[in-house]
């Protein structure tokens, strides 16, 4: 087999012309609670590799600037083991900002792990069992953000979150998520086993990309939600960040 060829099975291989939302692994109500922890750690690994804190007070320190202000409260939508937040908490208190953060999860067990690992980092930062859909959002946020959950969502749901997103929020909304690409799932699948020898993260990671959304979709996705003026924009190696500011 020649060079060329063996070059188009390779790029077949991780082509991805449509989004395939399958069930994650380590949402699974029967997976292990030292399995479950093992898959927290490893994504926040990956959440540090991939910059996700960093994308997000980029944004947030911006905001605080424009309104004069050293304080913010910040709400993190399904949060998970919470090392968002961490990473949030840290960058603004480094740079003389306070952030009152609070962030929401489903998953009682994975709120549990956030709790015990903010106090562990001795972080004043709150964690709450709640469904962002079932439930909706609180309002008095001066910021509402989410990481790396869109892609779990249908595209109906997508929708219903972003724009519950949109009317809660004070000022501003942020999700910073994957992008749908071959090359996308060639790094993560790569990624995840160079910094978690969780079995879990290896599967997960490349079904997240699977389900991701392509830079577009994202766009047409927060124009049907209400969030006219929205910005998309690609974060290196493989995310996208979506910010909207609501006009005064």
């Amino acid at each position: 087999m020649g060079p060329n060829r063996r070059r188009s099975l390779i790029l077949s291989a991780y082509s991805l012309d449509r989004r395939v939302v399958e069930p994650e692994v380590m949402d699974g109500a029967d997976l292990v609670e030292e399995h479950h922890h093992a898959a927290l750690e490893g994504l926040a690994r990956l959440n540090f590799v991939g910059g996700s804190a960093r994308f997000l007070w980029g944004p947030i320190r911006r905001l605080a600037k424009s309104l004069g202000r050293k304080r913010l409260r910040v709400l993190d939508v399904a949060t998970g083991g919470g090392d968002v937040p961490l990473g949030l908490w840290r960058k603004s208190r480094r740079q003389g900002y306070q952030l009152d953060i609070c962030g929401v999860d489903v998953s009682p067990r994975a709120v549990r792990f956030a709790r015990q690992n903010a106090e562990r980092h001795g972080a004043d930062i709150t964690f709450e069992t709640a469904d962002a859909l079932a439930d909706g959002l609180p309002a008095g946020y001066d910021v509402i953000v989410s990481s790396l959950f869109l892609h779990h969502l249908e595209d109906e749901h997508a929708r219903r979150l972003l724009r519950a997103m949109g009317t809660a929020a004070e000022h501003l909304v942020i999700v910073n998520d994957l992008v749908r690409h071959g090359l996308n799932l060639l790094l993560v699948q790569v990624a995840s086993r160079l910094v978690t020898r969780s079995g879990i993260v290896h599967v997960d990671g490349a079904r997240s990309v699977r389900a991701a959304f392509t830079r577009q979709e994202v766009v047409e996705l927060a124009r049907a939600a209400g969030l006219d003026g929205a910005s998309v924009e690609f974060c290196f190696p493989c995310r996208f960040l979506l910010t909207w500011s609501r006009r005064r």
